[in-house]
């Protein structure tokens, strides 16, 4: 089986029929079209190997062999795709990519604002090649204001958009969340307004241009502290890991070698049932009678839990308290998802062959459509792996002309 015919129930995913041209690198661009690829469009990757993706030029390593088709980030962030190689420096590369983009339904592209248009296929050419095109841009700052053409990468948007503000702990400087949020965040809420562009032409006939903000998409994901500062005046303090108004709502060091524990508290309830799970007469203790007592009270809250989760296995915190509808999970390490039972069970992690690093686990997608099921279909391509098949198959070039053009380095 060639890894094109791999892709099961094609006609009946939901975005069968659409192709998507996709000018995007880095990870917010790629993100935004993985999830288009994950419901069954024709995601068709523009690359070029002068100027390759610098997620292609990061670990994680498979057998520590680097390599531009053995990035385990890249393949994360582009399954199910297809990969056209052009020198989009020639000419003729650039006279390809208008005849992808008047085959395609979609047109994604993440640089900063303006760069697409100089390379002369910004929207209003786009929507000369097709006129029903949906086009979106995932610029760092939207395509207007004062900032729009600064350069931006996703681990910027998180101080930018609030979130080291409230991240650290009591009387620590701000400090990074662990991951570049703002790119994934970005990601899907762009495709979601693809989705919607997508409705509308089917609705009217009629495309439209999506300008999609970095910036903004990531500020969407911190209401209470912006709400806090515009209704109070005060933005939340930086507190660890409690928050404002729930307590307990910590992580719990539990026996073994460095194993924790998390526990949320929503209300006097779920309080009740977990004093009465660690000591029943915690739960006539006044300083914990209320949310606002065990506010006030917390470092001796954290005390008494802390002392009952580190006799004890972070699992047999979490059954028994989940025994008692308490929130308690373990914290995870990458190695624990990657063995984790209930994941498995449920079929998340793709497996799937790749042509130079074989089969590795990667993950998913993680909904189920049950009307219209969906599947990643092939792991992610390598650089250029489908250029013939574009040329040919979708924009109907002679193997003659292909020849010609790599002979004369086109599609490189």
């Amino acid at each position: 089986m060639s890894r094109d015919e791999a892709s099961p129930n094609v006609k009946r995913k939901p975005l069968a029929g659409i192709r998507v041209a996709d000018f995007t690198w880095v990870w917010a661009g790629p993100f935004c079209s993985l999830q288009l690829a994950h419901l069954g469009a024709e995601v068709i990757r523009v690359e070029t190997a002068s100027r390759t993706c610098v997620t292609r030029l990061l670990p994680p390593w498979p057998d520590a062999q680097p390599g531009v088709n053995r990035s385990g980030y890249f393949n994360q962030y582009n399954q199910g795709k297809r990969s056209l190689s052009l020198n989009l420096k020639d000419e003729r590369a650039m006279e390809i990519a208008r005849d992808l983009i008047r085959a395609s339904d979609v047109v994604v592209e993440n640089f900063a604002a303006g760069v697409f248009a100089r390379m002369g296929l910004g929207y209003e050419t786009c929507r000369a090649l097709k006129p029903d095109v949906v086009m979106i841009s995932l610029s760092g700052y939207g395509a207007s204001g004062p900032e729009s053409e600064y350069v931006s990468y996703g681990p910027a948007q998180v101080p930018l958009s609030g979130f080291s503000s409230v991240t650290g702990y009591r009387g620590w400087r701000p400090m990074h969340i662990g991951v570049s949020y703002g790119d994934p965040t970005a990601g899907l809420q762009g495709a979601t307004a693809v989705l919607a562009a997508l409705i509308h032409r089917r609705r009217t006939g009629q495309g439209q241009f999506i300008d999609l903000s970095q910036w903004e998409s990531t500020m969407a994901l911190l209401p209470e502290a912006i709400l806090a500062q515009t209704m109070s005046g005060h933005a939340p303090e930086r507190d660890g890991n409690r928050d404002p108004s729930w307590a307990p709502h910590a992580i719990y060091r539990c026996a073994g070698d460095d194993r924790w524990v998390s526990i949320a508290v929503a209300d006097n309830a779920e309080w009740r049932a977990l004093a009465n799970v660690i000591e029943p007469a915690l739960a006539a203790d006044t300083r914990f009678a209320s949310a606002a007592a065990r506010k006030q009270n917390e470092d001796a809250l954290d005390a008494a839990i802390g002392a009952w989760c580190a006799t004890r296995t972070r699992e047999e915190v979490r059954d028994t308290l989940q025994a008692a509808r308490v929130a308690a999970f373990p914290v995870m390490t990458a190695k624990d998802l990657h063995d984790d039972p209930h994941l498995g069970s449920r079929d998340y992690f793709v497996e799937l062959p790749h042509p130079e690093v074989g089969i590795r686990r990667h993950m998913g997608i993680p909904y189920r459509l049950h009307g219209t099921p969906i599947a990643v279909w092939r792991a992610a391509p390598c650089l250029g792996e489908d250029t013939d098949y574009v040329l040919r198959d979708v924009l109907g070039y002679r193997e003659d002309r292909i020849e010609a053009l790599r002979n004369a380095s086109v599609l490189s």
